[in-house]
C-alpha cells in the first residue's frame, strides 16, 4: 500500500511536469478501440472551493489532437497480448501527434478491467479546539483504517469524499475552521495489480511516461453526468465492448465502482453464432439493424445476410429484424440484471435520488433506455460526453465518454490520499458492504 502511494506520488509529479510544459496525452484503453487525445493547457490552474489539497484546481485546456484505432491484444478491458496492445497504442499516439504537430512524453491512462472493488473508510482525529491545518487533513486521512484488499491487488483510487468537524458533516474543505474532532470519509478502489503493471509496462514500451491512472467507469461518470446528477446521487452505466462499468456519484464524488465482465462484444458473438456468420458481418448488422424492442413491423423488415462459404443458399439468406432482436435482447437483459444486482449490493436505493445515466458505445442500441427502465426500475436517460474545446465532431458520441472524462479528470483532478504526507497506515479488515454505510448514516 505505502509503496503504491509512492508510485502514485511519482505519477502526480509527472503530471505536474506535463502541465508545466503545457501538453499532456490522454489514452483510453478499451476492448474494441484505443483513443488518444492531446490536450494543451492555457495558463496555471485556478484554485476552487471544492478541493482540499494542492492538486485541486481547474485548468483551462483545449484538444489539439485526437485519434482512435481498433484495439488489439485486449480482452475484458485488460491487456492479453502485449505486442499487439503496444502497436495499437503507438499507432493512435502517433496519429494524434501528427494532428497536433507536437510530441507528447506523458500520458494519463484509463482502463475498464481489473475487477475493481469499493471500500468505504472512516478516520477521526482530536484537534483540541484549534484550527484545522493541512497537516491535520493528512493526519485524518492517515487515520483511516485501510482494509485488507487481498494478495495481488493494489489501490487505484483513494479519495476523501466528505469531512465532518464536530459532527457537522458535508464539509468539502475543513482547513481554517476551529473544532475539537475532525472526521473524514474516504472511498478506496482496489484493482488487480498485474493488470496495472501490464499497463505501465505497455506505456513504457510505447515511449510514454505514465502520469496517472483512472477507472473508465469513473471517467465516464465525470463526462456523461451533469453537475446536479453528481451532487444529488446518480449511477453511470458505461456499456463498453468487453466490460460494463458502473459508478455511483453523490455530492460530486464517486462513492462506488464496479465492473460487469460482459459487453457489446458478447452481443456480437451471440449474433455470429446464432446466424452462422462471421463476427465482422455480425458487428455490421448489429450496428445498422440492431434493436431491443420489437414491433409489428419488424417481422416484415428483412435483413440481407452475406457470407463467403461458397454455398449460394447459405451466403444469400434473409432474416427478419425481429429474429435479430430475439438474439440480442437476452444478452442485454443479462447485462442489465447483473448491473441491478450490483446496485442493490451497493445500497443504491438509499440515495436521495436514483437516476441512472447510460453511456458508452453499447448505449446507442435502439430501445436500450426503455429496457433498462423496465429492468432497473429507475429514471434512465442516455448520456453523451460533455463538450470540450477543440474536440472533433466524430468524438462527441457516447463511445468517447471515458476519453472525454479522462481529459476532465486531468484538468480538474480530485485529491487522492497520496497527495498528502501521510503517517503509517493500519490494516484492520472491513467488509465490502460498508462501502456505502457512511453516507446512509451521515448524509
Amino acid at each position: 500500500m505505502i509503496g503504491l502511494f509512492e508510485t502514485q506520488r511519482a505519477m502526480r509529479q509527472m503530471r505536474k511536469a506535463a502541465m508545466q510544459r503545457g501538453v499532456v496525452g490522454i489514452v483510453d484503453l478499451g476492448t474494441s478501440k484505443v483513443t488518444c487525445l492531446i490536450l494543451r493547457f492555457d495558463g496555471a490552474p485556478a484554485m476552487e472551493a471544492d478541493g482540499v489539497g494542492a492538486m485541486a484546481g481547474q485548468a483551462q485546456f483545449r484538444v489539439i489532437g485526437a485519434a482512435t484505432t481498433r484495439a488489439r491484444g485486449m480482452r475484458h478491458g485488460e491487456i492479453e497480448v502485449m505486442q499487439e496492445a503496444e502497436r495499437a497504442v503507438r499507432t493512435v499516439v502517433q496519429t494524434a501527434q501528427k494532428m497536433a504537430q507536437v510530441r507528447i512524453d506523458h500520458a494519463i491512462v484509463s482502463f475498464s478491467g481489473a475487477s475493481p472493488r469499493s471500500y468505504g473508510l472512516t478516520g477521526e482525529i482530536d484537534l483540541g479546539g484549534r484550527e484545522v491545518s493541512e497537516g491535520d487533513v493528512a493526519a485524518v486521512l492517515a487515520a483511516c483504517d485501510t482494509p485488507d484488499i487481498g494478495h495481488g491487488r493494489t489501490v487505484l483510487h483513494a479519495q476523501p469524499v466528505n469531512f465532518a468537524l464536530d459532527y457537522r458533516s458535508g464539509l468539502s474543505d475543513p482547513r481554517g475552521q476551529v473544532g475539537n474532532a475532525l472526521t473524514t470519509d474516504m472511498h478506496l478502489v482496489s484493482v488487480d495489480q498485474a493488470v496495472v503493471q501490464n499497463i505501465m509496462h505497455c506505456m513504457r514500451r510505447s515511449d510514454l511516461e505514465l502520469a496517472g491512472l483512472a477507472s473508465s467507469a469513473y471517467a465516464a461518470g465525470v463526462s456523461a453526468m451533469v453537475e446536479d446528477e453528481q451532487k444529488i446521487g446518480a449511477a453511470c452505466i458505461d456499456l463498453g465492448a468487453g466490460t460494463t462499468g458502473l459508478s455511483i456519484f453523490l455530492r460530486g464524488h464517486m462513492i462506488y465502482a464496479d465492473t460487469v465482465r460482459i459487453g457489446g462484444v458478447h452481443v456480437t458473438q451471440d449474433i455470429s453464432k446464432g446466424l452462422g456468420i462471421p463476427v465482422a458481418v455480425a458487428e455490421r448488422i448489429k450496428t445498422l439493424h440492431g434493436g431491443l424492442m420489437a414491433t409489428g413491423r419488424d417481422d416484415r423488415d428483412m435483413i440481407q445476410l452475406t457470407a463467403e462459404t461458397g454455398d449460394w443458399e447459405h451466403d444469400r439468406r434473409e432474416i427478419s429484424r425481429s429474429e435479430l432482436i430475439g438474439i440480442m435482447r437476452p444478452r442485454v437483459e443479462e447485462i442489465l440484471e447483473a448491473v441491478r444486482d450490483r446496485l442493490d449490493a451497493a445500497g443504491f436505493d438509499d440515495l436521495p435520488s436514483q437516476k441512472i445515466v447510460l453511456t458508452g458505445g453499447g448505449s446507442q442500441v435502439p430501445g436500450l433506455a426503455s429496457l433498462a427502465a423496465r429492468i432497473l426500475g429507475q429514471q434512465v436517460r442516455l448520456g453523451r460526453p460533455l463538450r470540450v474545446q477543440g474536440l472533433p465532431q466524430a468524438a462527441t458520441g457516447p463511445a468517447f465518454s471515458s476519453a472525454v472524462g479522462l481529459a476532465l479528470f486531468a484538468a480538474h483532478p480530485q485529491d487522492e490520499c497520496w497527495d498528502f504526507d501521510l503517517a503509517e497506515h493500519g490494516y484492520p479488515a472491513r467488509s465490502l458492504r460498508r462501502a456505502v454505510k457512511w453516507f446512509r448514516e451521515n448524509w
